[in-house]
């Protein structure tokens, strides 16, 4: 955020932001609160969730350093339409919302990028959306799986560079538990990924790709 905030801003910045810890599992806001200012994660990952059904919850997207978390509320209706939840240790930095507003108002650069953002997270949506209704289970797992080496990159021994439980894997594809055991498996039999705990490895990145075209 600093970055694309004029240089005189700054000083106003550094004034209004406050700096927070979470724990893993702690919300930083919750479904249906009050909107009372926007997060930016300075380390960390955070995933923005929505309930779904009884005691079933939906993954939309999951945040990491330098993402900006809780602009879903913004809008006439000031209340969260989701909650977010630090997945490890997270810190972030709060701007409440009155200076948040105000720092687009002042700042071009920021209200740009912002605007960027809002429009490529608006696709991605669409996206996630389309193959929630289009595409099977198997398919939008290879198609998660693959997203997330994409955006979180590979570590020094080729597994995708994020820690994620097989429950919120499951909540991210918009599956049961259950069925996303099942799949995995199949994966691992098919030599598609390996596991170790909660990391994955793409192997075979075609046949993910294959299973994403089979409806």
């Amino acid at each position: 955020m600093c970055i694309q905030c004029q240089h005189d801003w700054l000083p106003a910045l550094d004034v209004n932001r406050k700096s927070f810890h979470f724990k893993k599992g702690e919300q930083l806001f919750t479904e249906g609160e009050e909107v009372k200012g926007m997060y930016f994660v300075s380390k960390g990952l955070v995933k923005v969730h929505k309930r779904w059904g009884n005691e079933k919850e939906l993954i939309l997207r999951i945040a990491k350093d330098g993402d900006i978390v809780g602009h879903r509320g913004l809008g006439d209706d000031a209340f969260y339409p989701v909650s977010g939840t630090a997945m490890e240790p997270t810190d972030v930095c709060y701007i409440d919302l009155p200076f948040f507003n105000s720092t687009l108002r002042t700042n071009p650069d920021f209200q740009y990028n912002l605007l960027m953002f809002f429009a490529a997270e608006l696709k991605e949506s669409e996206k996630r959306m389309r193959n929630l209704a289009h595409m099977n289970v198997k398919g939008r797992i290879a198609n998660a799986l693959i997203y997330l080496q994409n955006k979180f990159g590979k570590d020094s021994d080729g597994y995708i560079n994020l820690s994620i439980s097989r429950q919120d894997l499951a909540s991210y594809t918009g599956t049961t538990y259950e069925s996303l055991f099942r799949i995995m498996n199949e994966l691992m039999e098919e030599k598609a990924i390996i596991t170790d705990g909660k990391k994955t490895k793409v192997l075979n990145e075609k046949l993910l790709a294959k299973h994403m075209a089979q409806e």
